[in-house]
């Protein structure tokens, strides 16, 4: 009677645990997984490395399965005796072969995504990606655009107080700017990564890569994002005493909005009317001198 009455509690209590808000997060399995990201380089890191763990993971069932049926079938408390043979030619042929067969399978396709990585010919326009003390500036190189882009002001407040601030409270805490980097999606953008001081590195997880930003040097690389939509990231090289406070966000919107924005751009940085005649003027001067 007191076992039959208990059952309908037990069904209660194992329901609300498994409603629970950390129950449910720990069903969300994909989150144990890369991001799967926005861009075809992305895309391609994540099913390579989803072939290359279940790789992984067949061997390491096969050996450690073999092992264990050993140890179980084997053992000497059942009167097994240690066979008296060693260098078998058989079994030096199969260490040798199968390994190298399952490396030969591997890297064909990281071979592939690898030369797909590094390929950023045929690129629709160009970004040069340059690294400060403590911010980015961007530059369009094909149309005469930059700026720089800092830590928004919402962040910023927000950390320089005194008496402490729950992260939460405050949006995309540390990861807002004064100035987004607004690219085309559907468009191959080419990367130029450098850095004006010291290394930093430019890393926006859902475009599937980050790049080293390093003084005297330009690293390339690049992306095509398919999806509309803003993304986020942060410097992630140490570069100093306000690392944590140079985060990084890409919007990216139609091909329409882009041009509407880029041409907004260039109306706000040509320079004004007196300002290129005097140019012109102490052109004229130093050449008659």
């Amino acid at each position: 009677m007191t076992i039959s009455r208990s059952r309908p509690r037990l069904r209660t209590t194992l329901a609300a645990v498994l409603s629970m808000p950390s129950m449910a997060a720990l069903a969300d399995w994909s989150k144990l997984n890369l991001p799967f990201g926005v861009t075809p380089y992305s895309h391609t890191i994540y099913h390579l490395h989803n072939i290359i763990m279940w790789i992984c993971v067949a061997i390491g069932v096969i050996v450690f399965g073999a092992i264990f049926y050993s140890i179980f079938k084997f053992r000497k408390s059942q009167g097994a005796v240690a066979a008296q043979w060693h260098e078998s030619t058989l079994v030096e042929i199969l260490w040798t072969i199968v390994p190298l067969l399952i490396l030969i399978a591997m890297s064909v396709p990281a071979t592939k995504a690898l030369i797909m990585m590094e390929d950023v010919s045929k690129s629709d326009l160009t970004i040069k990606v340059t690294g400060y003390q403590w911010k980015w500036r961007y530059d369009y190189v094909n149309d005469g655009v930059g700026f720089f882009s800092t830590l928004g002001q919402s962040s910023n407040v927000a950390r320089q107080l005194k008496s402490g601030i729950d992260p939460h409270s405050v949006d995309n805490y540390l990861l807002e700017v004064d100035h987004e980097l607004v690219v085309p999606i559907n468009k191959k953008i080419r990367f130029l990564t450098t850095a004006s001081d010291v290394i930093h590195s430019w890393w926006v997880p859902d475009l599937g890569w980050k790049r080293d930003a390093i003084p005297g040097y330009i690293n390339e690389s690049w992306a095509l994002i398919e999806k509309e939509g803003t993304y986020r990231g942060q410097c992630a090289e140490l570069c100093g005493k306000d690392h944590g406070f140079m985060p990084i966000v890409v919007r990216a919107v139609s091909e329409a909005d882009y041009k509407a924005w880029l041409e907004k751009m260039k109306a706000e940085q040509a320079p004004a009317p007196h300002a290129s005649n005097e140019l012109s003027n102490n052109t004229l001067l130093a050449q008659r001198r």
